[in-house]
């Protein structure tokens, strides 16, 4: 069944999204002609996305076919210790140049997510618009670019870490602390509390890739 396509969303956009809320999970293999059925495209801006992932590693080879990456542990390691010092640094920034607005919607955004407290995915979908939130309220276009990439590699895990049995709860507390940091401008304590956020992430994931 053909997905409908809107005039404003190219190739890329389309595969990067179907990876990101996890239609396509490391491992998966991308065929040029079920992508185009799919999407309702033709091959060529197809093709020419499938490369533009490669090179960003977001896909690899796999003989002849290209796979959806995977980040082994020292991946992962790396990325969660930059993940934690521009997550930190963009909620320092979104306490010092928030708008009232921005803040009531990231206000608006932590109670109406306690709704999805056992819907592990819709959770993980909500928690990806609420960092973004953060990042835009940094008012910072450099840093919310580099964000934007780095959470591109972050669709490469197969899992979740709000899967994990209470982790949903606490996400949750953490995050209301974290826009409450915003609220009061209080810079350092938004960015330790947000660094703590995603170092207890990490944990979390640790623990489900080991079984724990």
């Amino acid at each position: 069944m053909k997905e409908q396509r809107t005039p404003q969303r190219d190739a890329y956009s389309l595969i990067l999204e179907a990876i990101d809320v996890g239609d396509y999970k490391p491992g998966d293999r991308l065929v040029e002609n079920e992508l185009a059925e799919r999407f309702g495209v033709s091959r060529t801006p197809i093709r020419e996305a499938l490369q533009r992932l490669e090179t960003q590693s977001l896909l690899t080879r796999d003989g002849r076919s290209l796979i959806v990456a995977s980040l082994d542990h020292n991946q992962m390691a790396e990325l969660y210790a930059v993940r934690a010092e521009l997550e930190g640094l963009a909620a320092q920034l979104a306490a010092r140049h928030a708008t009232d607005e921005e803040m009531r919607v990231l206000r608006d955004m932590v109670e109406e997510d306690r709704a999805l407290i056992n819907d592990p995915n819709a959770l993980a979908q909500a928690n990806r618009r609420f960092h973004r939130q953060i990042h835009l309220a940094s008012h910072n276009r450099f840093l919310v670019q580099q964000l934007n990439l780095l959470h591109q590699s972050m669709a490469l895990m197969a899992t979740t870490s709000l899967a994990a049995e209470g982790r949903s709860i606490k996400a949750l507390e953490e995050h209301d602390a974290i826009v409450r940091a915003i609220e009061t401008r209080d810079e350092k304590a938004a960015r330790d509390k947000l660094k703590s956020h995603i170092s207890k992430a990490f944990v979390t994931r640790l623990k489900l890739d080991s079984g724990v």
